[in-house]
């Protein structure tokens, strides 16, 4: 069975290779767009009706409501009827770091050996040939956030642009942040061999406790190699983490408990750390230690059970909406890498849970922005910002209506096309089915 699923998977990978072979990256822009008629969603709750959006070189360079003032020059797409909407962005994924999940080992690079690696760096192992990224990108989501998993301290993480020949075209802003999991006090409840007479046993909270100090440790020696101007011999470990006490990196804390987010927040706090809580499942009962902390929580998926079998079965759904009335800032993220194709579906669920549309928009457009820290440049259709949008004939946030018909990141008009509509394509010129594809 394994040497079927070894053999299967690298067929797979094989076939994935020669697939999508007409699928380039964008040229840059060379003239001016104006996108005019449409609905236009800004990101940041403003709705432009009837309104027109133009950029040139990468860039917006006017948005408004009514005809566009001059359209000399420029190539005007007429969307009447059509919804215009930021670039979506997904934090905290795997997305073109795994390719095949199981069975094709080769096809997953998203983690390092070991408990500590701050210097791992996920970007340099982006695959932009991905065969996943046009089938999410396809779906608006155009800027992602490649993380590195595993271990205590899984290593960095940069944000990407969906649309690369390679991982240095695709870095959008690189090294934004060190990927930390904070320990939670398990009970293993698996059959154990019997203690050894004489040793004392460790409970899970000592355990717990232990892990905490190590990583109190750690970071108390990365914060004093920091502070030395020129370290006589260097560590990388420690340069990997100096952004983060000067302020140019942030820490993203994987943690979900309440007792695991106070933790981590008065760990942050002590070190003078700007930290980001990942997961959070219980962030709804620690919303004035986040509040009063500024420290932001990225949702998991909201298509989900919750934590606990006692807890409200809608938790998951209702979640965003207790952050929004709580002030805290808060986004949104899937799980793994294909899954993040649900993104705005994701988010639309939680409309049906007390979030307005727009609301829910800028959990994953302008929210996500602020907290990787790209916000002067994308997350909201405002001028001077890269043109990084879509145009959907109809609501981006519904799975049924959502079609992506064009994409721009800065400026350039992205292929839609991907290895789906190729099949679907294929299978419906086989039996003379009709296909706007």
């Amino acid at each position: 069975m394994k040497l079927f699923i070894f053999f299967g998977g690298l067929l797979l990978s094989v076939s994935l290779a020669f697939a999508q072979t007409s699928i380039s990256p964008a040229k840059p822009q060379t003239k001016p767009v104006i996108i005019s008629g449409a609905m236009i969603h800004v990101g940041n709750g403003q709705v432009i009706n009837n309104g027109y959006i133009a950029f040139d070189k990468g860039k917006i360079t006017a948005i408004g409501e009514g005809t566009a003032p001059n359209t000399n020059g420029a190539d005007v797409i007429d969307a009447t009827g059509k919804q215009v909407y930021p670039g979506f962005i997904c934090p905290i994924t795997t997305l073109g770091l795994v390719e095949i999940e199981e069975g094709a080992r080769g096809t997953v690079d998203d983690g390092e050996t070991g408990e500590l690696n701050p210097d791992a760096r996920s970007l340099v192992a982006y695959n932009t040939d991905s065969k996943v990224i046009p089938t999410v990108r396809s779906n608006g989501i155009l800027l992602a956030q490649p993380t590195p998993t595993g271990g205590t301290i899984s290593g960095e993480s940069s944000v990407v642009q969906l649309d690369a020949w390679n991982w240095e075209d695709a870095a959008y802003k690189t090294d934004i942040g060190i990927h930390l999991t904070w320990p939670v006090a398990i009970v293993n409840n698996r059959r154990r061999a019997a203690p050894t007479p004489g040793v004392p046993q460790e409970s899970p909270a000592e355990r717990a406790q232990k892990a905490i100090d190590a990583i109190e440790k750690l970071f108390s020696e990365a914060k004093a190699y920091a502070e030395i101007a020129k370290p006589e011999v260097t560590n990388v470990r420690f340069e990997a983490m100096k952004g983060l006490f000067n302020g140019s990196k942030k820490l993203f804390v994987n943690a979900d408990g309440a007792k695991e987010i106070i933790q981590a927040v008065a760990f942050a706090k002590k070190l003078g750390l700007s930290a980001v809580i990942v997961g959070g499942s219980e962030s709804y009962l620690v919303t004035e230690v986040l509040k009063d902390n500024n420290v932001p929580v990225i949702i998991r998926e909201t298509q989900r059970l919750p934590d606990r079998a006692e807890d409200d079965v809608y938790l998951p759904y209702k979640l965003p909406k207790m952050l929004q009335d709580a002030g805290v800032l808060y986004g949104l993220t899937g799980i793994g890498f294909w899954r993040q194709r649900n993104l705005p579906f994701e988010a639309g669920q939680s409309v049906g849970y007390g979030l307005t549309k727009e609301q829910a928009l800028s959990m994953i457009t302008q929210n996500n922005a602020k907290i990787l820290g790209i916000d002067k440049t994308t997350g909201t259709l405002e001028v001077g910002k890269d043109a990084n949008l879509f145009i959907s004939t109809g609501d981006a946030l519904d799975m049924i209506s959502l079609d992506v018909i064009k994409a721009f990141i800065q400026g350039r008009d992205i292929n839609l096309d991907n290895l789906h509509k190729q099949l679907y394509k294929k299978w419906s010129d086989k039996y003379g089915l009709k296909t706007d594809l």
